[in-house]
């Protein structure tokens, strides 16, 4: 109730800008290049809002019933499920996705900056992960095994909205660290028309009932950024007493696939993407201006309903 209480007063305080720019005769479906000083400014109102509204924390933060312990140290920040999601959603434009877990972002960006990137924390609660073959992956034949299923996702993206994607390539190739038992590889994405690229660099803990996925969404030209970072992330993240990869007992219910599907079981379904600041200010009015018009159209209906009479 207060995340939907949060959004109206977001709606409500844009009321008045978006009347303007309704009432200016834009037409549904125009393309827009570039946002007027009236929509930046409704845009900066809607942004101070969403702002003030995330909750960040720092220092220990237990996730997953406790199961999960994250130390962020002062140079990144912790955002909650409800506020990860948000920021996912309704500031970059991605499908709903209810696995996810909370975000992490280093401190000197906010989710709205255009250069920022940050981090999604998701879980797959399948049970113990086997890594047995991790040794024996061609990930070259597994990539093109991805491709083929992300361009039999998009039909299905683009009929709830979304843009199609491409996954180009590996940015980094798969590696498994058996000793610690995670592992990390990144990919190389086009949403849409876009001319830019975009950064999914993964991250997987096995843990004795699951996996815990880190992973990173940025643009293409982060990637020493982000790659630099991950240590630090890593370094962050433990699985509580009892429920590491090492504390698996006979009987402990296990998934049924192994590493390979750890990087390609997931195409098309966890990967996202990261919205500039054009992107947003463009998501915003996508959202809203649709909003708007809706709500002329009724009260169109009920001042005709008062004024028009009852012939009957």
């Amino acid at each position: 109730m207060t995340f939907l209480l949060q959004k109206w007063r977001r709606m409500a305080a844009c009321w008045g800008a978006l009347f303007f720019i309704a009432a200016s005769g834009a037409a549904i479906g125009q393309e827009v290049s570039e946002p007027t000083q009236e929509e930046i400014d409704a845009y900066t109102v809607w942004a101070e809002e969403f702002e003030s509204g995330l909750d960040r924390k720092q220092g220990t933060i237990k996730i997953l019933g406790g199961k999960v312990k994250l130390v962020v140290p002062a140079e990144y920040y912790f955002l909650n499920a409800e506020d990860g999601r948000s920021v996912l959603e309704e500031a970059w434009g991605n499908p709903p996705n209810e696995g996810v877990l909370g975000m992490i972002f280093p401190s000197h960006y906010s989710p709205l900056d255009d250069e920022s990137w940050g981090a999604i924390i998701y879980w797959e609660g399948d049970g113990y992960v086997s890594d047995e073959d991790a040794n024996e992956i061609d990930y070259d034949e597994l990539l093109v095994e991805m491709q083929k299923s992300i361009q039999q996702d998009n039909e299905y993206r683009v009929e709830m909205g979304y843009e199609p994607l491409e996954l180009v390539g590996w940015a980094e190739p798969p590696v498994y660290d058996g000793e610690n038992h995670r592992m990390y590889w990144a990919q190389d994405l086009i949403f849409g028309e876009s001319e830019d690229h975009t950064l999914n660099y993964d991250m997987r803990i096995l843990g004795r009932r699951g996996v815990l996925t880190l992973s990173y969404v940025a643009a293409m030209d982060q990637l020493e950024e982000v790659r630099a970072s991950r240590d630090d992330l890593l370094r962050m993240t433990s699985f509580a007493e009892g429920s590491r990869y090492t504390d698996y007992q006979p009987g402990d219910k296990k998934a049924d696939y192994g590493i390979a599907a750890l990087v390609g079981g997931g195409a098309g379904v966890l990967l996202a993407k990261k919205a500039g600041l054009f992107g947003v200010i463009m998501i915003f009015f996508k959202k809203f201006f649709v909003f708007i018009l809706a709500g002329l159209a009724f009260l169109f209906t009920r001042l005709k309903g008062l004024f028009g009479g009852n012939k009957s």
